[in-house]
């Protein structure tokens, strides 16, 4: 049966889209996970993956045609397959939405059995219409990549009052934790996923309405396919980058304080005064992260004595630390920990890539004693901290640039050579791995991306990272070093075509002007995809590298 591919909202603003480039023609064979397109959005031109397999037969929008979210993209079914009832929308078969309205998610007149796309069908069926002022809430697309969410926590339950702004729950994505933000008031009437449950999008996640308004059968002919007359809107809203009234530029006046619904609410459960407390978002705007911050300040200031200890950073959580599982001695234990929608992502992607992409790799070791000289000299300069992992990115961005062939994309049909210089930096994180991204690398001072690794960083330990800052890569850097582990190879970050892994700074002996002296040396090795990278081409990346490292100063020219 043929599925009807709909133009994606691929950013909470986004309401229509240009399609850029088209990678498939009618015609050619679909997978799913192939690259349909790239859609260019209001923010920026991404990928457009299928999740559908089959025949490409129709194209409804050409390339650099712009469309409203929602418009007729593309049919993908059976070679052969006569559509022309669905392009005249009088057909029953039901279309697969790619992405839906995670802004304004509409609850269609009927359902397919799918849960994860909601389709839209002309076939009558009984409707449900919703009561006056109740509005469906279903579980956002936080990602481009999501298909599933889990809810981390609630910070509402039934019966409770929900203000427009009010902070709902968190959602654990497959990149990130992130605050979802109700655009509708009313009284929470119904929760359809529970905390640490899994849904696909579009699923039911809640009910709100007027108090005491009689929900029986909503939730249930939502999920069943029954029509429901009345739109929702519902956008998941990033603490950082919330563009609601709260967040315009504070005022001198006391009378009012610019703070996230989410962060007032913990300050209010830990008795803060939100007036003390510095905000660190847009504006001035205080966010959840400076009140638990507050807090630990609050607590090693007054005595000096004090162990230090582990902050709670989780809101409205006092419970203590889960105690260590008692083994006897002689018994098998196994426990079993159910996999995160990060850990399920890691795993499915790096499996595609080690498996596509023929990987190979160089190593090389680079005297670092001239870049330690200058390194110290840059940080006697006030309030400037470098470290080697900063050198190491910006001599990665310098040498991008001398060899694009290594910032390059394959695609079945063609390469991408990009000019310019994303570099990510994979950051290790409680749940696994993430990769913020540096835009314009090349562009950017030493201390500028000391200061964006570390702010970048900061927000993934916090998952508070939004997808547009792990999206767009072109090179990615592995940093092992601080570990002591001197030599290892990564795994390429598709679609980059090269990752370089970085190793320990080593103090050993060294041949040096025909002397055996002592110098410190690292070594670094770069995994290259052979369908892009050859290993000449490689090798020459790794020379014009090593030349920046062990002369610092070469950036400069």
């Amino acid at each position: 049966m043929a599925t009807v591919i709909t133009m994606p909202r691929l950013s909470d603003t986004m309401t229509e889209g240009t399609v850029a480039t088209w990678l498939k023609k009618v015609g050619d064979k679909i997978s799913e996970g192939d690259i349909l397109a790239e859609i260019e959005t209001d923010k920026a031109t991404m990928e457009f993956e299928s999740f559908n397999a089959g025949t490409l037969l129709h194209i409804g929008i050409q390339e650099g045609q712009s469309a409203p979210v929602d418009s007729l993209l593309a049919i993908i079914g059976n070679e052969g397959e006569d559509i022309s009832e669905l392009l005249k929308g009088k057909t029953s078969p039901a279309p697969a939405t790619e992405e839906k309205k995670s802004e304004e998610t509409k609850v269609e007149e009927s359902k397919s059995d799918n849960p994860v796309s909601k389709p839209t069908t002309q076939n009558p069926k009984p409707e449900t219409t919703l009561p006056k002022g109740v509005v469906v809430v279903t579980m956002p697309r936080l990602s481009d990549t999501m298909t599933d969410g889990t809810v981390a926590s609630w910070l509402k339950k039934v019966g409770d009052k929900v203000a427009e702004g009010d902070i709902l729950a968190e959602i654990e994505t497959d990149k990130a934790t992130m605050e979802f933000e109700s655009f509708n008031a009313g009284t929470l009437l119904f929760i359809g996923i529970n905390e640490g449950e899994t849904a696909p999008v579009d699923s039911v996640l809640a009910i709100i309405g007027p108090d005491g308004t009689d929900i029986t059968g909503i939730a249930e002919n939502y999920k069943k396919g029954g029509n429901v007359a009345a739109p929702v809107a519902e956008k998941a809203a990033e603490t950082s980058t919330e563009t609601s009234n709260s967040e315009l530029p504070s005022s001198n006046s006391s009378e009012r304080i610019f703070a996230s619904p989410l962060a007032k609410k913990i300050a209010e459960d830990k008795g803060i005064n939100l007036s003390q407390v510095k905000g660190s978002g847009e504006n001035g705007r205080i966010v959840k992260g400076d009140v638990e911050n507050y807090k630990a300040e609050a607590i090693v200031v007054p005595s000096a004595t004090v162990m230090p200890s582990a902050v709670d950073t989780q809101p409205n959580t006092q419970d203590p630390k889960p105690v260590t599982q008692f083994v006897p001695a002689g018994e098998k234990f196994t426990e079993e920990i159910k996999n995160s929608q990060m850990r399920k992502t890691i795993a499915k992607r790096l499996a595609e890539s080690i498996f596509t992409a023929p990987h190979f790799y160089l190593t090389i070791e680079i005297m670092m004693d001239e870049a330690m000289k200058s390194r110290a000299t840059i940080n006697t300069i006030p309030d400037t901290k470098v470290s080697f992992n900063d050198m190491i990115v910006k001599a990665c961005a310098m040498a991008l640039k001398k060899h694009p062939q290594v910032n390059s994309q394959w695609r079945e049909d063609a390469m991408l050579i990009n000019h310019h210089v994303n570099i990510g930096v994979a950051v290790a994180v409680e749940d696994g791995l993430v990769v913020p991204v540096l835009n314009f690398t090349d562009q950017m001072s030493l201390t500028q991306i000391g200061a964006s690794v570390r702010d970048l960083a900061g927000k993934a330990k916090n998952k508070k990272l939004t997808p547009a800052e792990m999206d767009g890569s072109t090179f990615t850097v592995s940093n092992l070093g601080m570990f002591g582990i001197t030599e290892f190879t990564s795994i390429i970050n598709q679609p980059n075509s090269a990752i370089l892994s970085v190793g320990a700074i080593v103090e050993k002996p060294i041949v040096k002007d025909g002397q055996i002296v002592v110098g410190n040396t690292m070594k670094v090795t770069l995994a290259c995809d052979h369908r892009t990278v050859d290993g000449a081409t490689g090798a020459q990346f790794l020379q014009t590298l090593k030349q920046f490292i062990e002369n610092p100063v070469t950036m400069l020219a």
